[in-house]
């Protein structure tokens, strides 16, 4: 087993990786860029070393850096954590090349998957079922229409070398497709340096559900179940549950030997997630496969008990996986927000700032995955995650009840959060009901973003009390100025004082 491990990343899931080090008597490094001196992370580790400035191009993203520190560092092994390098192949590749090792699945691996096209084709080959689509990517906007005819408007344009919802675009109609490839086709370039385009079919209210793996050196594959992720704002998730409502015994072991198979035609090895969409009928498709521990794990790890961190080390480490397929048993329902620094009310716009307050919920069945504290900065240069917020539940209606309670004494002030959003959407009956689809926050949006709307009548009470208020004041201030030998000066200025304003 490793005796130190540089974590490769930031805020919540650098906290989270240095934790489960720990517990195994792990030493940690961490790296930080300028603006990140003193941040959690940075005190929690054993040790820090800097980057360099704040822009991630110039600290978390250099990765002859990140080796560097680990070398000075001595540290044996590298876990990138989400985000940053986590998928990038060629990092994977530098850090087994500078004779470290790099905790996630193999570079060639990560390569393969990363590419769309590549990885349709090798699901296609295992039998794992996909969306109706193109096996390459598309030449001319003249191909893209004729396909486009062939399995049926609308359908989806995706870039072949990257997801996040980058390089898509949805096309109804075939006069709109010479414009949107254009803009799908820019927009991938720019993400991901490859212009690539490719078509599949866009299913009508489709609900998003993942299987976690987990795979050794030895030929052990295992799954842990299924997520439901379908409540995502810009194609990015931000609530997550396990198990999905919508799963019941039979269809999870569908999916989950489907998502076996998925890795085993890959050669996957440590932690990964097999994504699939689902139809309305209860049909599911491949859809990618993130190679890196996802930001929704831990409502996993709350169903299972299996830690997913140490899994991976110890699976980086050479060992096997603690636990076989028959081991695996899921107990109660889990639930995950996300709490972004975010107005949900203008679109999901970052809210940049100090936080000026802070305190956690607490009890039994809340977990908080958190990297801000009281006097901590969300900076414009990083994704303004604050915390996951986990409840467990010996059922699903426990596990919402929990949420509820913990969003009402999460106390965050200084910067917007999306607590607001997230109360609503625990009492939308559609939730409640498990009633769900991508389209979910596009279809509620007026409902769950709204949150300041005032009525008719509170309007009318509030104008009443200002009134009110402003006439005892001119009041007061008429019966101190007729009073003799006191200055009206005098008596602001003690009242200012006294109220602290």
């Amino acid at each position: 087993m490793f005796k130190k491990i540089l974590i490769a990343n930031r805020g919540e899931i650098a906290i989270r990786i240095m934790r489960t080090c720990r517990e195994l008597g792990i030493a940690t490094v961490a790296v930080y860029s300028e603006v990140d001196r003193t941040a959690q992370h940075v005190r929690y580790a054993d040790e820090a070393y800097l980057l360099g400035p704040a822009p991630a191009t110039e600290s978390y993203l250099v990765m002859e850096k990140i080796i560097e520190a680990a070398k000075k560092s001595q540290a044996q092994a590298i876990h990138p954590g989400y985000g940053f390098l986590a998928e990038n192949p060629e990092f994977a590749s530098l850090v087994n090349d500078s004779g470290l090792i790099f905790i996630g699945p193999e570079p060639e691996t990560i390569r393969l998957l990363g590419d769309k096209m590549a990885a349709r084709a090798a699901m296609i080959r295992a039998g794992v079922p996909i969306v109706p689509g193109m096996k390459q990517a598309i030449t001319s906007v003249a191909e893209a229409q004729k396909i486009a005819e062939e399995i049926g408007y609308p359908i989806l344009l995706k870039a072949a070398a990257g997801g996040g919802g980058k390089g898509m675009r949805i096309v109804h109609r075939p006069d709109e497709m010479a414009q949107l490839f254009k803009m799908a086709s820019s927009e991938a370039k720019s993400a991901f340096g490859d212009d690539r385009i490719y078509i599949e079919k866009y299913l009508e209210k489709p609900r998003h559900v993942e299987i976690q793996i987990i795979a050794d050196q030895h030929g052990h594959v295992v799954h842990l179940g299924e997520r439901e992720c379908s409540i995502q704002r810009r194609h990015q998730k931000v609530i997550e549950e396990s198990p999905s409502p919508i799963v019941d015994p039979e269809m999870r072991q569908r999916m989950g030997e489907t998502a076996v198979k998925a890795a085993r035609a890959a050669n996957y090895t440590n932690a990964g997630t097999v994504e699939f969409l689902v139809d309305q009928n209860k049909n599911f498709y491949f859809l990618e496969v993130n190679t890196r521990l996802q930001v929704e794990h831990p409502v996993t790890e709350m169903v299972t008990g299996i830690d997913l961190a140490k899994e991976q080390i110890r699976i980086a480490a050479g060992e096997p996986l603690s636990f076989s397929q028959q081991d695996v048993q899921w107990r109660g329902a889990a639930i995950e927000c996300r709490i972004y620094a975010e107005d949900s009310e203008n679109n999901f716009l970052p809210s940049i700032g100090k936080i000026q307050s802070y305190r956690e919920p607490q009890g039994i069945g809340v977990r908080v995955d958190s990297g801000l504290a009281k006097g901590d900065s969300v900076s414009m240069y990083y994704d303004p995650l604050i915390s996951k917020l986990i409840t467990w539940g010996r059922d699903r209606h426990e596990a919402i009840q929990r949420m509820k309670r913990a969003l009402d004494e999460y106390v965050i002030s200084g910067v917007q959060t999306v607590i607001p959003f997230h109360k609503q959407v625990m009492i939308h009956p559609d939730f409640v009901t498990g009633n769900l689809s991508t389209h979910f926050i596009d279809e509620n949006k007026n409902l769950l973003c709204d949150l300041n709307d005032v009525s008719e009548a509170d309007l009318e009470a509030m104008a009443i009390l200002s009134c009110l208020i402003d006439y005892q004041s001119k009041k007061r201030v008429n019966r101190i100025a007729s009073a003799p030998n006191l200055s009206i000066w005098k008596y602001e200025t003690r009242r200012r004082r006294l109220f602290g304003v």
